[in-house]
């Protein structure tokens, strides 16, 4: 099995949908019929999901006109959520076969067809013209790409000038190994993590300018504990995008090698804001 299908296959399972229809009926949701918030903690498939989504959202200066582009959108909850939050347009590629055929239908169940549209496609060769994004987002991807330098690139070669990228990924820390297994990988060879220094410098290298960069670490946490403490008074948590996806055993053993990859700096939860030069 060739990388890119190691990849995908670590994330597809089949009857993804069937399983999102049944959990949200569990919740007392139509899922003839879902709303952006019944599908929240499913659909943002990233650490602290829709949490961190929003507070990347509230900082950017997205217009109804701007046309944004979502790197590795998985099954489109941020993309839905910029769309609608916004008005813009927003186009999302990823990878897996599964995730861009459940983003499609989660989008036209919402209504948003017109604002957000769904490729199945690699992030290393973008199959959009030049300069065609106001800007772009990456949430949890790149852990998942081992060429970083073409990945930066591709995002830049679509830019429009003044465009500007924001990247929430897990960066390598000075702990040590990860544990797997991991939600972004079964095993090591789909893990490809970059050090923050080593992001900054591709970034740079590829023609972005660094605005600002942050270690989440301390969020990532926080939102932890809160999860679980939801869990111990007997409710769900926030975020069910990994155990819908993984399954709720293979997502307990993620849970924890998290948990302790943090804790032991093995990883270290980023954000970064950069631009390409006007």
């Amino acid at each position: 099995m060739d990388e890119k299908a190691n990849i995908s296959g670590h994330y597809a399972s089949g009857d993804l949908l069937q399983r999102l229809r049944a959990a949200l009926a569990e919740d007392g949701a139509d899922p003839d019929n879902p709303s952006i918030a019944a599908l929240a903690p499913y659909d943002q498939f990233h650490g602290r999901g829709l949490e961190a989504t929003e507070e990347i959202a509230g900082q950017l200066a997205i217009s109804t006109g701007d046309h944004i582009l979502d790197v590795g959108s998985g099954i489109g909850g941020p993309a839905r959520y910029m769309a609608d939050r916004f008005g813009c347009r927003v186009t999302g590629i990823d990878l897996t076969a599964e995730f861009c055929q459940v983003a499609r239908e989660l989008t036209r169940l919402l209504g948003l067809q017109e604002r957000v549209s769904i490729h199945e496609g690699d992030a290393l060769a973008m199959p959009f013209e030049a300069r065609r994004f106001d800007g772009a987002y990456s949430m949890n991807v790149s852990m998942n790409i081992a060429d970083k330098d073409g990945f930066y690139r591709s995002i830049h070669s679509v830019l429009k000038p003044g465009g500007w990228l924001v990247l929430s990924e897990i960066a390598r820390g000075p702990g040590g190994d990860v544990t797997f297994p991991v939600p972004w990988a079964g095993e090591s060879g789909s893990s490809f993590l970059a050090t923050p220094a080593e992001t900054h410098e591709g970034l740079e290298a590829a023609g972005f300018a660094v605005e600002t960069s942050y270690d989440v670490t301390d969020r990532s946490l926080d939102f932890g504990a809160r999860s679980r403490a939801a869990v111990e008074r007997g409710e769900k948590p926030p975020h069910r995008a990994s155990a819908l996806i993984h399954g709720e055993a293979e997502m307990r053993a993620m849970a924890a090698n998290v948990s302790r990859g943090i804790a032991e700096q093995c990883i270290l939860p980023i954000e970064i804001h950069c631009r390409k030069p006007g």
